[in-house]
């Protein structure tokens, strides 16, 4: 059986044409930790919006949710850009090349650009709450009494998470650690503090104080 078409806690993956591609990308270019995490990302996101009443395209909170780390791989160490917008504007080639509708592809760039900025996602459209839903459900584990022991338990047979936390973590730094400025004001500052000796986060009230206004 095909890996979209898999069901697990009343979730079923979409098994378009467009989500096989995402899929069969994202399973070619990055590794196990990554797809694994991104396919729960998904069944997490899924769950939380059932839990919230919220309507949303499965087939957009998929590509979401697959593409959202894809920015940490080797190649876009360089970019200068934030991991997630690197992320973000992958996920839009890949929409853009399949004729998907511009409305579309802002949500799904939106989801994966937004997806480590809490406190904002929640109140935007339900593709972009729901994949910071189902990140924060992975890596944090906020919400995590919210889905029974039973569905965990199912959707983490299909995609274990074996030493995660400690993992994603030294994914994370590796993917980051080279363009440490873009850690200014968001959670990543958090990795490099505690992983790379001697980075030092840059302070919003330095930064206020030093600038060039005269007074």
């Amino acid at each position: 059986m095909s890996v979209n078409g898999q069901s697990a806690a009343g979730v079923t993956v979409p098994d378009t044409k467009l989500a096989r591609e995402a899929t069969e990308l994202i399973r070619d270019c990055t590794s196990d930790l990554v797809y694994n995490h991104s396919r729960r990302v998904f069944f997490w996101g899924s769950r939380q919006g059932r839990n919230r009443d919220l309507s949303y395209d499965p087939e957009l909170l998929y590509v979401g949710a697959m593409f959202h780390d894809l920015g940490l791989n080797e190649e876009h160490r360089g970019s200068g850009r934030r991991f997630e917008v690197d992320s973000a504007d992958e996920a839009r080639r890949f929409l853009q090349a399949r004729g998907v509708p511009e409305d579309s592809i802002r949500r799904v760039w939106t989801a994966i650009a937004l997806h480590t900025t809490p406190g904002i996602p929640e109140f935007m459209e339900p593709e972009v709450a729901l994949v910071t839903a189902g990140v924060e459900y992975d890596v944090l584990g906020i919400g995590y009494h919210d889905i029974s022991d039973e569905e965990r338990a199912e959707i983490t047979a299909l995609h274990p998470r074996p030493d995660f936390k400690r993992r994603i973590l030294e994914a994370f730094t590796e993917g980051i650690a080279p363009r440490p400025e873009t850690t200014f004001g968001n959670v990543k500052a958090d990795v490099l503090e505690r992983f790379v000796p001697g980075f030092e986060r840059a302070n919003f009230v330095d930064i206020i104080e030093s600038s060039a206004w005269p007074e």
